[in-house]
């Protein structure tokens, strides 16, 4: 998916915070993002990969925490 298809799909679903996110990253104003890896930034795996490939595009490092409940 390209840069573009993944912005279109988060404006289709209305995914205003995760977009936001990957704006600030692209401006170069996130740098890290902690993660539990089961639960992701969004439900939809595929979308989901293809997000975080996007953020380490533009050079956020993807820092995974242990879920408590595991």
């Amino acid at each position: 998916m390209t840069k573009q298809d993944i912005l279109d799909e988060l404006k289709k679903r209305d995914m205003k915070d995760i977009l936001e996110i990957v704006k600030d990253a692209e401006k170069g104003y996130l740098e890290e993002l902690e993660l539990v890896e089961s639960i992701g930034l969004v439900y939809d795996k595929e979308l989901n990969d293809d997000i975080l490939s996007l953020l380490k595009e533009f050079g956020v490092k993807i820092e995974y925490v242990k879920d408590e409940e595991e």
